[in-house]
Order: C-alpha cells, then structure tokens, then sequence
C-alpha cells in the first residue's frame, strides 16, 4: 500500500506544480519526522523557493491549495508544516495495509520478468573461511534475497580461482609433503585439514635454499601451463584439492546460512577456449600494447595498465574474469558482484575493458566492502593466524546461549524449555546477531565487531527484532488457547491508539523499504506497551489481532530478507 500511496502522492505533486507553472522533475519526497502524522511529505518548496520570489511556507501553502485529494484512494488529507508539504493516509491505506499484511508472502512484489547474477563470496579455496572476509558471504547473501523479494529472478554464483599461483603451489604442496610433516588440524573439518599442506608449502618455498626453491618452482610452473594447455590430467590433480577445500567451506558458508546454485569455476574459461578468444580480441584494441615481455591495455582513466597476457603465453585472473562476464552478459539480464576494497582497482579495469570491447557495463554492479575485524587483532590464512568465521560463530552462538539462559531462567527452572529449546533459540539469536549486525552496516565502512551490541536485546540489533517476532508468536498462541481467531477484515477505524496506527502505517512501508526492520520492532514495542489485545473488546481485539498477524509477518519475511532466523519463542 505504500508504494501506491507513493504513486498517488507523485501524481497529485506533478499536477500541483504544472498548474502553479513550476518544474515537475523533482518531487522532493521523504518520509516526515518521527513526530509528525503524515507518511509522506515533500520539500520541492526548497528548490522553488527562490524563484517564486516568496517565503517558503507561503510556496508550501500554494502549492497544498492546488492539489485535490477527491480522486485518490489512500491520500486523505494535505497540510503544511513550514515549507513541508505533508501527506496524511486515510483508513482505507490502513485496511488495505492489514489485509494485505496477513499473508505470509507479504512484502514480495510483482515479477519483473529479469535474471540477475549476484556473485558473492569467491574466496581462493585455501583453507577455512576467516572473520575479515565473512563480509562478502553475508552481504552477497542478503542482496541475492533482496532481489528475490523484489521480483527479480536471482541466481547466486561463487566464482571459483582454481587457476592461480596460489593453487598451482596447494596442489604442489598436497602431492610433495607428507601428513606426518604437518601439525595436527585445528578442526575437523576438510579445510582445515588441507590448509597444512598450503601453510607448509608456503613456509617451504620462504626458507627453502635457491637449488630446492628453484625445482619448487619449476614444477608449479608446470602445474600452471598445464592448466593453460588444457590437460586433464594437471586439471584433476588441482580439482582434488579444490574440490576438497571448497567443500569444507561451504558447510561453514551455510551455517549462516549462504548457499549458491552454482559454482562455476575459473578454469571453465580456459578449457572452453573463451579466454584465448577475449585474448586475440585484446590486442586488436587501440590501447593493446607488448611491454616488458607481455601484452597490456592501457587506459585514458586508469592510471595502472591491465596486464592480460604473459611472457610465457599464459593468462591473468582478469584475463579469465574477462571471460567470464561476457559468459554472464550472454545468460543474465543484470550482473551483481559483491567484492572486498582490495578489488576496487581490478573491477575498474574489468568494466573498462568490457566497454572496450563493446558490452554495456550499466548492466554490471559492483558493490565493495571494508573488512571485518576483532578486538583481538588481525588475520591471516596464508599464516594460520587471526579468527575463523567458524570460531566466530561459536563464540556468537556460545555468548547467544548465555543471555537466553540469563534472560529465561525461570521458564526453564520450569520446565517450560527444554535443552532442544534452549539450542535452538541460542543458534537463532546467536548466528543472526553477527549477520544483522553486519549487514546493517554500509558496506564500505570497516566494523570491528563488538559482542555487546550485536547480542543487545534492547537496542537496534538482530535479537531486539527476533524478540519482537517471539513476542507477537506468543500473543497469536494465547489468543488461539482463547478461542479468538483473526476476522478475514477488520475496520481500521477501531485501532484509535495512536501505537496501533503507527505499527500498521509502519508496516506498510516494508515492501518499499525492508531495511526499515529496526524501525518497525520500535513501533511494534510501543504497540506491545499501550495497547493490550487479549483483553480488549470483541472488535478492537479482532482489530488488533490483525496488527499482531501483520506485525509476525513483516517481522518474520524482514528478518528473512536479511538471512536471520525468526524464532516463534524467545
């Protein structure tokens, strides 16, 4: 209902500004502030004050007088609050925003007929997933599930790197070093298992005298021309490893959780003969220069040349990348790349290139993120330092476990919880408290991620939000031990608290504006406070049990938009 009373607003602006002969192209619309009534307002009267040579408010009334709300549905009324013009919904938007709001699929919207790609994640499958890079998984994860919602047709891609140097000296490391050389894994788990073999390669290659360094070398270098000459033989040798590490990963990945249709690798590229094509079409382009022994592009407003083609024939990682988004442009409508900062040159000189060579890069999103850091310092997978994303989510679960406990001490005294319970609710809260606390953020901001705030029931946090859904779980239960049902319609016009008003008018904005989650728990709480359900009469109880069965429902499909589990008890 939002979005149409958004639409009604637009037109009633557009008509008001033509009629009073001003410029109709910006509208100025934002939501008022917290203590004014209306859901909509405008401040077009900024941008027109001075040329209508009058005083803001004396604009903002001209422009009010000429707008006519006999025709809409939901607008009501307009008034002026100094230069705003402000939009008041009339309880037919309150209805409609109930009605619409006890389906469970409330907030998707209408198929728009495009397939997206969002690529995400694509860490080098080196070993385990660390806390600096669970960014990527979490932000990817939570775009992909916007754009569903949003009607958009998504896949989720990982992309990926089993053609690098730091692949060709795993699989060296995997075949020449024995388990009995190696510290004993730190979990049991594949990727923890296999990132010895890479940690010792790595050590090796750094103190290894120049006669042993120099044979190590000459056999990774045959791994990588193998990988470029296609011979099946060097390409199963790496995907053993490959295979193997990604496969560990993803079950740390999906313990958030972030899961992908497909993993599509970077060899794909190579073997289908795409990358030697991108090459030839490389160095017909006016800025293809040889340098220093190998092929590079050069650029108007990239100060950095792209290499793409070395001495020794083989190619890049972007070379290959290259590859791999006109792959994507031929099978998707729109392509999202989630990506650390450290890549903000890299993507620069990719879309660069693909408009050189004729795509339309308005296609291609890339969105860049800062890292994720802990109190407790740094973090390094090639050196076995620093944080796991899996110790992380220990600690959170573990950290999740003690406050529920703390919390819920007498219900479990009780027996009215039970350890199944207890688990359960400790991996909700705990497993979503790192994912909304990190997805909450802007992406190109670092975090140091801080347990207080991220486990606080009462503040803006993913439990505060979690507890709201519980809460109104808890409500719905009680009234059907009652006897009382939910009216398929109800007349807003009985909801006369204020809280109850805001929480619906709240709740109308979620299919226009999900990541408003965090508002709409504050106007539920208020709701929660002053307005009891349970106890009130007949129709004003059926009223506000819809608002209870809209408030479970927005809380739960906002929390799902964001990859954070819902509990039904708290």
């Amino acid at each position: 209902m939002f979005l149409a009373l958004r639409a009604e607003v637009e037109d009633c602006l557009r008509g008001a500004l033509a009629e009073s002969g001003y410029p109709t192209d910006d509208l100025g619309i934002e939501r008022p502030p917290e203590d004014v009534e209306a859901v909509l307002a405008s401040s077009v009267v900024f941008r027109l004050a001075g040329a209508a040579e009058a005083p803001p408010p004396a604009v903002a009334g001209e422009i009010a007088d000429a707008i006519s709300t006999e025709a809409c549905e939901y607008v009501a009324a307009v008034e002026t609050q100094g230069p705003y013009v402000n939009f008041l919904a009339g309880e037919r938007y309150l209805g409609e925003t109930l009605r619409a709001a006890q389906s469970e699929e409330y907030g998707t919207l209408d198929s728009k007929d495009t397939s997206v790609v969002v690529e995400h994640t694509s860490a080098n499958p080196t070993g385990p997933v660390h806390v600096g890079r669970a960014r990527n998984p979490i932000v990817g994860d939570a775009v992909a599930r916007v754009l569903d919602w949003a009607g958009y047709d998504v896949e989720r891609h990982y992309y990926v790197n089993d053609a690098g140097r730091q692949i060709a000296v795993f699989t060296w490391a995997y075949e020449t070093f024995d388990e009995a050389d190696l510290p004993d894994p730190e979990r049991d788990a594949p990727e923890y298992d296999m990132v010895r073999y890479y940690r010792r390669g790595n050590e090796f290659l750094e103190n290894a005298d120049p006669q042993e360094a120099e044979a190590a070398e000459d056999e990774i270098e045959a791994i990588l021309q193998g990988l470029e000459a296609g011979e099946e033989a060097v390409y199963e040798r790496v995907s053993e490893v490959v295979d193997t590490v990604l496969g560990g990963m993803c079950d740390t990945l999906e313990r958030l959780p972030a899961e992908f249709d497909e993993f599509v690798k970077e060899t794909r590229f190579m073997r289908d003969g795409s990358t030697d094509d991108v090459v030839e079409r490389l160095k017909t382009l006016d800025g293809a220069v040889y340098e220093e022994g190998a092929w590079q592009l050069e650029f108007e407003d990239i100060e950095k040349n792209l290499v793409f083609l070395r001495a020794d024939g083989t190619s890049l990682y972007t070379t290959r990348d290259l590859a791999h988004h006109e792959w994507k442009f031929a099978n998707f409508d729109r392509a999202v790349t989630v990506l650390g900062e450290d890549h903000k040159l890299q993507a620069e000189q990719l879309n660069a290139t693909l408009s050189m060579l004729g795509h339309d890069t308005e296609k291609l999103e890339s969105i860049h993120y800062s890292w994720v850091t802990l109190p407790e310092g740094g973090m390094s997978t090639r050196e076995g330092t620093g944080i796991d994303l899996d110790e992380l989510l220990d600690e959170a679960i573990a950290r999740a476990r003690e406050e529920v406990e703390d919390r819920m001490g007498e219900r479990i005294r009780d027996d009215d919880l039970g350890e199944a319970d207890i688990e359960r609710i400790a991996h909700q809260v705990g497993v979503g408290a790192v994912r909304y606390d990190i997805v909450a953020k802007q992406p190109s901001k670092g975090i140091t991620f801080e347990w207080e705030d991220a486990l606080d029931f009462e503040a803006q946090s993913a439990p505060y939000v979690q507890y709201t859904h519980a809460r109104a779980c808890g409500i719905l239960a009680e009234a059907r031990s009652a006897g009382h049902e939910v009216p398929d319609a109800v007349d807003p016009a009985v909801l006369e608290a204020p809280e109850a008003r805001d929480l619906v008018q709240t709740i109308a904005t979620f299919p226009a504006a999900i990541e408003e989650a965090a508002e709409f728990a504050e106007a539920f709480n208020a709701f929660y406070r002053e307005c009891r359900v349970l106890e009130a009469p007949d129709e004003t109880r059926a009223a506000r049990l819809a608002v209870v069965v809209a408030a479970r429902n927005t809380a739960a499909n906002a929390l799902g938009v964001l990859g954070v589990e819902a509990p039904e008890s708290m």
